[in-house]
Formats: structure tokens, C-alpha cells, sequence
């Protein structure tokens, strides 16, 4: 397929385990490595060449506009929900328009990673197939991440579907990148939802599938993980060089 060239990115929520330093700044622009959470993802959808990416925000929005207020690529449209948060699905059921009639990334803003070859993005649009999938999802195991506190998400047989992991000890992480289909959203309330639903939607009908990363995956819940992940960038860098 035809790379994506719009996404969405997930940027709303309240940040509320980084406090302190969420007191003062939405979690999206806590930097590791010396660049913001939120450049981490929108410099890997510029690689693999949208567009156009949805910001999303809330909690001391303006911080965020007034961040991306020059960013050239990809460009950013500001999703505005300084009346309520929408939880992820809601978000992007508000930004539908925006996003368009074609298969989109969606993005959260609190992980990143460190690719290794291939960009990770490329990877997993050469990997979607509309025809099996509704929603493709970017994976982790448990060895290329840091900062998981958490248990495993899913389980994934030869072909790519995806199950729940139901409490099992090997499997995969959702590693916070994903395309999805906008049909899958058009057509319902702009309401507070979350993506969880429309992935057990999509498991029940056997369109739901994920690629395991290349790479390093970082995610930065608390201030005390910031050390290890910016370990993790070096180390990953290095192993890349």
C-alpha cells in the first residue's frame, strides 16, 4: 500500500504519574535525550513521509501549540479538547474529518523508539493489508523495551493475528503505534471512548493483527524512568552505529 500520509497523535492526557514535572508542562513535551516526547514521534512520522499529523490536547494546551507552531513536517492540525478529555478512540473520532478517507497512524505521545534498519513506520505500512485488517499494531517483547512496568497485551500466532494475552507470561507489548481503517470510526459519537474497544472489536472478527518492532521501545510513565530511557537511547544509538 501507499504509505499513510495522515496521522493521528494521541497528546491529551493529563500526565498524571510525571508529576512533578507534569505541574508545569504536559507530558508530550517532557524531553528525553534532549528532544520532547512529542518530537520523538512526529520526527518518525516525517521519516516515513505524512503529511499531515492531529495533535490532540488538553492539559496546558497552548504549551503544545505554541511547541508546533513551526513544525514544516510533518505539518500539524491541533485537535482541540480543552472542554473534556476524549480518551484516545474519542480523539480520534473528533479529528475523523481532519484525518480523511484513508488508512492513518495513530500515535501515542508517551513512547517512542529507536529503529534498527528499517524505519519501524515503513515497516508497518508495507505490513498493512486492508483486505485481512482493520488495525494493524506496532509490537514490543519484553526484551526491546524499557520503562514497561506492565504485563503483556497480546498474543500473536504465524500469520500476525492478535489475540489478548489473558494473563500469560510471554507475548508482546502494544508498542503505541498503530494504522487503523477511519471506517471503523465514522459515524459515532464524539464521546469519551477507548481504543481498547474498537481492538476488541477487532479481534472478535479476526481483523486485528501487529508487527513486532525492529529496534528499541522506550516509554517514560514517571520521572524516575527518564535516566533509564535516555541509557536506552545511547545504548540503542551505539548498537546502530
Amino acid at each position: 500500500m501507499t504509505a499513510p500520509k495522515t496521522a493521528m497523535v494521541l497528546a491529551a492526557g493529563l500526565g498524571v504519574r510525571m508529576r512533578p514535572i507534569t505541574d508545569t508542562m504536559p507530558k508530550p513535551l517532557v524531553k528525553v535525550a534532549e528532544k520532547t516526547l512529542l518530537d520523538w514521534g512526529l520526527d518518525s512520522l516525517a521519516e516515513a513521509g505524512v503529511e499531515t499529523a492531529v495533535v490532540n490536547v488538553h492539559y496546558l494546551p497552548d504549551q503544545i501549540v505554541a511547541h508546533v507552531a513551526s513544525r514544516q513536517r510533518p505539518k500539524v492540525v491541533i485537535s482541540d479538547e480543552r472542554d473534556g478529555l476524549l480518551d484516545s478512540a474519542g480523539g480520534i473520532v473528533k479529528a475523523l474529518e481532519t484525518l480523511g478517507p484513508e488508512p492513518f497512524f495513530i500515535l501515542n505521545a508517551d513512547t517512542f523508539w529507536i529503529d534498527r534498519g528499517a524505519p519501524n513506520l515503513t515497516r508497518l505500512a508495507e505490513a498493512w493489508d486492508e483486505e485481512r485488517m482493520d488495525i494493524l499494531i506496532m509490537l514490543s517483547d519484553l526484551a526491546s523495551a524499557t520503562g514497561h512496568s506492565g504485563g503483556i497485551d497480546f498474543l500473536r500466532d504465524s500469520d500476525g493475528l492478535l489475540r489478548r494475552a489473558a494473563g500469560a507470561l510471554s507475548g508482546f507489548i502494544y508498542a503505541g503505534a498503530a494504522i487503523a481503517h477511519p471506517k471503523l470510526f465514522a459515524g459515532k459519537r464524539i464521546e469519551k471512548t477507548s481504543l481498547n474497544r474498537y481492538f476488541d472489536d477487532a479481534i472478535a472478527v479476526g481483523r486485528f493483527f501487529g508487527m513486532p518492532l525492529e529496534g528499541s521501545w522506550i516509554t517514560v510513565g514517571t520521572p524516575d524512568a527518564i535516566a533509564p530511557a535516555e541509557e536506552a537511547v545511547r545504548r540503542a544509538r551505539g548498537e546502530r552505529a
